[in-house]
C-alpha cells in the first residue's frame, strides 16, 4: 500500500466529528447494518469493538466492515479495530485503538508499522502527555461521564479534563463516555471537536437518523 495514502488517512483524523463505535450487545439491527447506516449518514470513522466473538467471526465481520468503508462514495471512511492487533492485521484495517490494558504502544507500532493509525485511551493529563510523546495518532479521553456501555471504563474523568488536555496536547482528541443529546453541548463548549457516542445512537430505532443528528450538532459548533 502506498505510504502517501496512509499519510492522507492520518490527516483525516483532524476532520472527524462523530466517531462511531460498534457494540454487538446493544445493537438492534446487527453490527453490519449499524455500520451501513452510520456510513450512509456521513460518519468518517468506524471503530469495530467486539469482545464476545471468536477470532474467525471477528475476521469475517471486520472484513465486511472494511468493504463498507472502502466502498463509501460520500466520504473517506477510516476503519479502526479496537484492541485486536491480529484482527487489524488480518483485514488490513487503517489502524487500532488501544486501552491501558492492551498491547503496549511501542510493540503495537512495531507490529503495525509507522503508517497505520494507533489511537490510545487516556484518563488523565499524564497519560495524554505520554500519548503525544510516543506519537500516537489520536487520543480518546474517557469516560467523560458515567457509562454502562464499557463496564471497565472507570470513574468519570469530568469535563474539565477536556479543557486541560486541549490546552497542552496537539494530537486529535476524541471525547467518549456517556455522551448523549442532553450533555453533548457541554463537551463541545470546552473545545472537543470529535465525540464518540455509542448507546445514544445504536439503541435507537434509526442509527442513520441519530448519526445525522449528532454530526449536525458537532458541525454547527465547529462553524461558530
Amino acid at each position: 500500500m502506498d505510504i502517501a495514502i496512509y499519510k492522507n488517512k492520518k490527516e483525516l483524523l483532524n476532520n472527524i466529528d462523530l466517531y462511531f463505535i460498534t457494540d454487538s450487545s446493544l445493537t438492534k439491527r446487527g453490527v453490519i447494518e449499524d455500520v451501513k447506516s452510520a456510513v450512509k449518514a456521513g460518519v468518517k470513522i468506524i471503530q469495530y469493538r467486539e469482545k464476545n466473538k471468536s477470532t474467525r467471526e471477528m475476521i469475517k465481520e471486520a472484513s465486511e466492515i472494511k468493504t463498507i468503508c472502502k466502498q463509501c462514495k460520500l466520504n473517506d471512511v477510516l476503519f479502526i479495530v479496537n484492541d485486536s492487533i491480529d484482527i487489524a492485521l488480518a483485514v488490513d484495517a487503517d489502524g487500532v485503538h488501544l486501552g491501558n490494558d492492551d498491547m503496549p504502544y511501542h510493540i503495537a507500532r512495531k507490529l503495525l508499522g509507522k503508517n497505520k493509525i494507533i489511537g490510545l485511551t487516556v484518563h488523565n493529563l499524564k497519560e495524554a502527555r505520554y500519548a503525544q510523546e510516543v506519537k500516537a495518532d489520536y487520543i480518546g479521553v474517557s469516560p467523560i461521564f458515567e457509562t454502562k456501555t464499557k463496564p471497565d471504563a472507570g470513574l468519570p474523568v469530568g469535563l474539565e479534563l477536556i479543557k486541560e488536555i486541549k490546552s497542552e496536547i496537539k494530537i486529535p482528541i476524541i471525547a467518549i463516555g456517556g455522551i448523549n443529546e442532553n450533555n453533548i453541548e457541554s463537551v463541545l463548549n470546552l473545545g472537543a471537536k470529535s465525540v464518540a457516542i455509542i448507546s445514544a445512537i445504536i439503541t435507537k430505532p434509526s442509527v442513520e437518523n441519530e448519526c445525522r443528528k449528532f454530526i449536525n450538532i458537532i458541525q454547527s459548533f465547529k462553524n461558530e
